[in-house]
């Protein structure tokens, strides 16, 4: 009889394990948030990543979703996956993003899918970067549409295949003062809806 109830522990034990594990790692939903999350208007950021305060569950979902993560004085990594009325990114919808001048050498925003990776499409144009701000806005002010399909003209990131979605924003080489203080210092993008399924 003691056998069977250390068999059944021992099996309860490594199912709840193994589900832990998994749910840190993201393979269920957005995944376990036990670490230095940073919040800046939605744009959140784990602040261990790439670092060696990062915690087994921070290491499995980077492990999980491929991120780079290099050290904080190379690259913040913040991710949004919510307009400005908090309602989640879908390709359905067409969207703004804005801003201004990011504290860091380099920025970009990229789109992912609900999985993390970049969606099955061949429109070449899943980011927006600094150069390309730089080379189509006036002054430090830029902004672009996330849209499934592409505008006669302007700066556009395509959503096509992408379902729901979250944007990326990375900024390299960033200046010690975000790093020491994020929320205070990061300009937050704006995510502005403009119109879903062909309705204004």
């Amino acid at each position: 009889m003691r056998i069977v109830v250390l068999l059944i522990g021992g099996v309860l034990g490594l199912a709840a394990g193994a589900v832990t594990a998994l749910f840190a790692a993201g393979m269920f939903g957005a995944g376990a948030g036990f670490s230095d999350e940073i919040n800046v208007n939605g744009w959140k950021s784990d602040w261990t990543i790439g670092s060696t305060a990062a915690n087994p569950w921070t290491r499995a979902r980077v492990a999980r979703h491929g991120l780079l993560a290099l050290t904080k004085e190379e690259a913040v990594y913040f991710t949004k996956g919510v307009d400005e009325d908090g309602q989640r990114l879908s390709e359905d919808c067409r969207y703004e993003v804005s801003g201004g001048d990011m504290p860091g050498l380099w920025w970009s925003v990229t789109l992912y899918d609900a999985k993390s990776y970049l969606p099955l499409n061949k429109d070449n144009a899943l980011s927006f970067d600094k150069t390309k701000a730089a080379a189509t806005s006036a002054g430090s002010a830029w902004s672009f549409t996330v849209a499934a399909d592409g505008p006669e003209t302007g700066n556009w990131v395509s959503s096509q295949n992408a379902g729901t979605f979250d944007l990326m924003l990375r900024i390299y080489k960033p200046t010690p003062e975000l790093i020491a203080t994020p929320e205070d210092v990061l300009p937050a993008p704006v995510i502005k809806r403009l119109s879903c399924g062909g309705a204004v």
